[in-house]
């Protein structure tokens, strides 16, 4: 799911879910795309507060290392 320049990937029926947030964007050509990522692997209980429900934090460049790493912590994370 995205909303602006934030995207949540995983279900939110799970008990984690991963929120990547893109902190900077740069120009390749005529495209605009991610430079400077935040990744945060997040727990999805409504009953946790705000503060507590990040498990994990991460910055990557670009879109493509912060997909890498969220779908790794993510996989480990929902096998425990």
């Amino acid at each position: 799911m995205r909303s602006g320049d934030t995207i949540y990937y995983g279900s939110m029926r799970d008990k984690y879910v991963i929120k990547m947030d893109v902190k900077s964007k740069k120009k390749v050509g005529d495209l605009e795309v991610a430079d400077k990522v935040l990744v945060q692997l997040m727990y999805t209980d409504p009953e946790i507060r705000s503060r507590k429900q990040i498990v994990k934090t991460s910055e990557k460049d670009g879109l493509y290392l912060a997909l890498d790493i969220a779908d790794a912590w993510l996989t480990r994370a929902l096998a425990e």
